[in-house]
């Protein structure tokens, strides 16, 4: 079987999102398109409530859809549409935002005293922008665990594991998101669909990744080639955590205004346009 080489390996920034959350970003604007269909992701993680508890208040989305996974913690959502609820710590919410979503995402003080969670932003094509909105909003309760050879564990939020699919479904994108863990002393392989973008993000541990020695640590995202039919991680004296994240790439331009993207600068222009006149959601 042939193995997947890591393209690109990027250490996460400290950097400062919403109303002042204190987190690290993996890859965002500045990685266009490499990460194609992916935009950006974000890791919050904090035991001091002073990092979070300003959350994210009322913006809009357009064009895109945002995964958020909580591993700890609790954040309150709610939107234009009247919709309302709370991820908590193992939840994952694929929000399709579509043509448009005005909403707030606002944690709580963490109950274990830590937050800890993750969002993703992926692109959709131009012929689904301008879709209807709608939320999977997914409990820990229905992610399947798979508990593999070797004692690896593979939590499916996304995709197929052994023939466990995960409940997130019928997304444009064809992803796949998995939430794995690799004791010391192991090797696991994951097979990836034929030409699908790829990336690891590495919560805790370390592991090799692409055969050689190199041994990669936490908060390190790692893109791999988009030739080879699987990913092969190696872990040593250590396990290690990580989520691996799939999808088939778009190829198309990317116009990119905060919360907002399009395809090109004028559809940003209206957006935002819209957005001050107060039509910007749509019936």
């Amino acid at each position: 079987m042939s193995y997947r080489a890591i393209k690109e390996s990027l250490q996460s920034v400290p950097t400062i999102e919403g109303a002042g959350v204190r987190l690290v970003r993996a890859f965002g604007h500045g990685q266009v398109p490499l990460f194609d269909p992916f935009l950006m992701l974000d890791d919050f993680h904090s035991s001091d409530p002073a990092d979070y508890l300003a959350g994210f208040p009322w913006h809009p989305h357009r064009g895109i859809e945002t995964i958020t996974y909580l591993l700890e913690g609790e954040v309150e959502h709610s939107d234009s549409m009247g919709n309302r609820g709370i991820i908590g710590a193992g939840d994952i919410q694929w929000m399709t935002a579509g043509s448009g979503v005005i909403h707030q995402e606002m944690p709580h003080v963490s109950p274990t005293g830590t937050m800890w969670g993750f969002q993703f932003w992926s692109n959709l094509p131009a012929a689904h922008k301008m879709m209807a909105p709608r939320y999977q909003d997914i409990k820990a309760a229905d992610i399947p665990e798979v508990t593999l050879p070797g004692a690896v564990t593979v939590k499916v939020m996304a995709g197929a594991v052994y023939g466990v699919v995960g409940p997130v479904q019928d997304i444009i994108s064809e992803p796949e998101m998995l939430d794995i863990t690799v004791p010391a002393g192991t090797q696991f392989e994951h097979p990836l669909p034929a030409g699908h973008t790829a990336f690891a993000y590495i919560l805790t541990g370390e592991a090799c990744f692409d055969g050689s020695a190199k041994a990669y640590h936490r908060e390190t995202v790692l893109l791999f080639e988009r030739e080879g039919a699987a990913v092969k991680v190696v872990t040593r004296g250590e396990a290690i955590r990580f989520l691996l994240v799939s999808g088939k790439p778009l190829g198309e331009p990317v116009a990119w205004g905060g919360p907002i993207v399009m395809n090109s600068r004028e559809e940003l222009q209206l957006a935002f346009k819209e957005y001050e006149q107060g039509t910007f959601i749509k019936p």
